[in-house]
């Protein structure tokens, strides 16, 4: 409180000074005005124009309007505290209004008046009015000012006019670090990152030294462009001008390095900092949360908290993520508890990470609860949601939730058309996958790389290949990713070779194939059996340097295996430098293809002594090993334990598994009795395995039991009417037969045909029975009149039973001799050089006569034959089968 009463302006100027210096409240600023107004000093412009620039400072803004309203004659620097003072305390509107008045009123601007109604324009966006006094900076002279040309230059860069401001920045005679730091600021807002960096190069040249605000502004430009070397460069400058103590630019430092990846320099530079703010802390955080450093994550929350830090809504965003990820569920709801304590439930950052969590913990409820307790559900949220119900495989669910969503308002943008079609991919529903296309034509996201890429793979995954591949070519600005979602639903649709043509055209085109797509080419190979093909993506493999990746070493197991090399598959099993349950799961399926039973049993053990806990594919893998090989005891064994020891509760896979083991060994009232205590209702896998097994033994009316049941589960299948022919064949029943090709044909269901597939010099050749399409067809038919003279010599006697023509049975003889195997083998004698094996794929179950045949053929033409049907591997050496005849 001020006890005297001065009169003298000098004295009332000291008073004034002092209250504006000592940071007091607006009383001792009142007191003093009053003062002014008894002492007869009210006129005095100088005082007055004091006093606007208190009240504004204390932001007592009504009080600084009526002291400029009652002065009688008002100057420039009186109008310019006014215009200075709106313009720093957010009344934009109200500077640029006084700047009016005062122009209308004659009275002319200076250096000090144009910045300051130039940054209310920057600050509103007022491009058009910033244009205008611009206009009158030319006119009155002051362009040339390099105050008021760095305001300009913020005035356009703020509105986009990036080529105006650069313009305006070229034509400056005189630059101070002010000039070049609001230029790097416009490019680094503006996404120009790479601008800012070529600007600094610039300003360096010019001899202009920067500050600590021009080398913020580049490191972040250098964080948006992933440039590391760029970075460390603008790191040097900083030690070098003694700015990387200020926290401002440590905190840049620290997220630029964490958000690149280089998470050591980044805790080096955040240890050197004397006092980390939260900003630091988030900084750090968020880098290990977005690298996959997730219990690091959970660790520097603690020491974050230990040295009394509180964590606000970015740090809990980036500790939620790592809870998400490494699934623990307790340490999220105990966060979720933190958040709703604290007040942050209702920030959408907090709500999407919460949502995030729940759903990655498969608790799908709860996410749903965090959803609806939010005040306001934006695109982020609804997209949390539909995205977190397809992790959860509801992918019907976040369909319907995508709809409601819609309803309310809420457009769908790339997040939620991806999420979309890779539902529909999920269902195989075409008729979605069609309408989701729709949407993206009539809302432009055609043009979105990611769509695009979605829309290929959904497309493909639904079986409408041909549509992929129209989305496919009209995509401008195919990547990787591209070929990857073609080339992944050839794969799918059995077109191997398409997919490796295009592999083909992309390596044409330049681009340089990932882990992904050489994953998706092994699989291709995997399916046609192409193993020379295979070999060769194994090499790129290699010269990419990818044969130490997970996935890669995966797809070659998986490759080597279905092409007969079991050998092979378990050189690349073995040089993966962390095998987790895919791979041994991989390995231990190769091995049950090929009949390696016991092998198959010996490696699940030594998997489980290295600490891996197998899934239900492992289980399904490993009762199938048992079945190849008859390991009825070791199968029952791990079957009925599966719960009690892995806690994995059997499913219709390994119901199916054991229902055929134990029938192709003969037990079917036992197959009968578990498929009877089954805990739902048996599917076509189970009856189909039933069927089988009943044809193997010649159980009729079981047979017939089974056939029923799938034809009317799968009515459209035409394998049942097969099997159950073969079964009335078997015993004779020419009217049976003939009453079930009726049934066949009546159905108008297509007998799918016998094909089997051969490789040789990297072409797959295709045949199917009595072939005759082949350009080398006459040498064919001559090898196998050839074979069948020497079969004949070599005691081979034909089993026409097999065959379900009623005709004669020298005709059986001819028709089984020209089966689609035979054909391939017979290609592959007069094809491939002597003594090579040869690996023939055939998309159904190899006929008996076929396989007592081959048992001939490998022993008088000296070579080992690998026929792949669609149950197994058949290795045919000196005259008998790896299967033992038991398949």
């Amino acid at each position: 409180m001020i006890l005297l009463q001065p009169r003298s302006r000098f004295l009332l100027q000291i008073l004034l000074n002092r209250v504006q210096n000592s940071f007091r409240c607006k009383y001792g600023c009142t007191q003093i005005h009053a003062h002014i107004i008894k002492s007869g000093h009210s006129d005095d412009n100088t005082l007055n124009n004091h006093m606007i620039n208190i009240y504004f400072k204390f932001r007592s803004f009504g009080d600084a309007h009526q002291v400029f309203t009652e002065m009688h004659k008002p100057d420039l620097v009186s109008w310019t505290a006014l215009i200075t003072g709106y313009a720093q305390n957010g009344f934009e509107k109200d500077a640029l209004l006084a700047f009016a008045k005062m122009h209308n009123l004659g009275v002319k601007s200076n250096e000090f008046t144009f910045p300051s109604v130039l940054k209310a324009c920057s600050n509103m966006v007022a491009l058009v009015q910033g244009m205008q006094i611009h206009c009158v900076v030319v006119v009155t002279g002051y362009e040339s000012d390099v105050f008021v040309a760095n305001t300009l230059v913020v005035v356009y860069a703020k509105c986009g006019k990036l080529s105006e401001a650069r313009q305006l920045f070229d034509g400056m005679t005189i630059r101070n670090v002010v000039s070049w730091n609001a230029l790097f600021s416009a490019y680094v807002k503006n996404d120009y990152s790479d601008q800012a960096i070529y600007l600094f190069d610039e300003m360096i040249s010019c001899g202009q030294k920067p500050d600590e605000f021009s080398l913020s502004n580049l490191v972040n430009a250098c964080t948006v462009c992933e440039d590391l070397s760029q970075g460390r460069r603008i790191h040097g400058y900083l030690i070098k001008l003694g700015y990387h103590l200020d926290i401002f630019s440590a905190n840049a430092l620290v997220d630029m390095y964490a958000k690149l990846g280089n998470l050591v320099d980044a805790s080096q530079v955040f240890d050197g900092i004397l006092e980390p703010d939260v900003i630091s802390w988030n900084a750090l955080i968020a880098g290990c949360a977005l690298h996959g450093f997730h219990e690091e994550v959970l660790q520097m929350l603690e020491e974050m908290q230990g040295v009394g830090m509180v964590p606000n809504m970015f740090t809990l965003s980036s500790v939620l993520k790592a809870s998400a990820n490494l699934e623990l569920q307790d340490i999220g709801k105990q966060i979720h508890s933190h958040v709703i304590k604290t007040g942050f439930k209702a920030d959408i950052v907090v709500g999407v990470g919460l949502i995030d969590m729940y759903s990655k913990c498969g608790c799908l409820e709860d996410a749903r609860k965090v959803f609806d307790s939010l005040p306001e559900h934006d695109l982020i949220t609804w997209n949390a949601l539909v995205g977190g119900c397809l992790q959860n495989g509801n992918a019907k669910e976040a369909l319907s939730l995508a709809f409601c969503m819609w309803k309310d308002g809420i457009n769908w943008n790339q997040t939620t058309l991806f999420t979309l079609l890779n539902a529909a991919a999920s269902l195989q529903d075409d008729l979605i996958c069609k309408q989701i296309h729709a949407h993206v034509l009539s809302s432009g996201f055609q043009e979105d790389i990611y769509v695009t890429n979605s829309l290929v793979d959904a497309y493909g995954k639904c079986d409408l290949i041909e549509d992929a591949r129209q989305a496919f070519e009209e995509c401008k600005d195919r990547d990787v990713a591209s070929f990857t979602s073609m080339m992944s639903g050839y794969a799918h649709c059995g077109q191997g070779e398409e997919a490796l043509k295009l592999f083909s055209a992309m390596l044409h085109e330049g681009l340089r194939p990932d882990c992904f797509i050489c994953s998706t080419l092994l699989n291709a190979c995997a399916y046609l059996s192409a193993l020379e093909q295979g070999k060769q993506v194994h090499t790129h493999i290699v010269k990419l340097g990818f044969d130490l990746d997970v996935f890669s070493g995966n797809a070659l197991v998986n490759m080597y295996a279905k092409c007969g090399c079991v050998e092979d598959a378990n050189l690349a099993f073995l040089e993966i430098p962390q095998r987790g349950i895919v791979s041994w799961s991989a390995m231990i399926a190769g091995l049950a293809q090929h009949g390696h039973g016991i092998e198959a049993l010996e490696l699940f053990d030594q998997m489980l002594k290295e600490g891996i806990h197998p899934n239900h594919i492992t289980l399904v893998s490993l009762i199938s090993a048992c079945n190849h090989a008859g390991l009825v005891k070791e199968a029952t064994r791990y079957f009925d334990s599966m719960k009690s020891m892995f806690n994995i509760e059997p499913t219709q896979e390994h119901y199916s598994c054991m229902i055929d083991l134990l029938g192709r060994s003969g037990k079917l009232e036992q197959a009968k009795d578990l498929l009877n205590q089954m805990p739902f209702e048996p599917n076509a896998t189970v009856w189909g395995a039933l069927l089988a097994a009943s044809r193997i033994h010649g159980n009729l009316e079981l047979g017939q039991r089974a056939a029923e049941m799938l034809f009317k589960l799968e009515p459209e299948k035409s394998g049942t009417h097969v099997l159950l022919a073969n079964m009335y064949a078997a015993k004779g029943m020419w009217e049976n037969v003939a009453q079930v090709r009726r049934m066949l044909k009546d159905s108008r269901v297509k007998k799918e045909p016998g094909i089997s597939w051969i490789e040789v010099k990297d072409k797959v050749h295709t045949f199917i029975v009595g072939d005759k399409s082949h350009s080398q067809t006459d040498k064919i038919y001559a090898k196998l009149d050839e074979l069948n003279d020497l079969l004949n010599q070599a005691g081979y006697v034909p089993k026409v039973e097999f065959d379900l023509h009623d005709v004669e049975q020298s005709e059986k003889e001819i028709l089984l001799f020209h089966h689609s195997e035979k054909l391939a083998v017979a290609f592959g004698l007069i094809s491939t050089p002597p003594g090579t094996p040869i690996r023939v794929k055939k998309n159904l179950r190899i006929c008996g006569d076929c396989h007592n045949a081959f048992k001939f053929i490998c022993m008088i033409a000296s070579r080992e034959i690998i026929i792949r049907d669609i149950n197994r591997f058949h290795h045919f050496k000196d005259g008998s089968c790896s299967c033992g005849d038991y398949w």
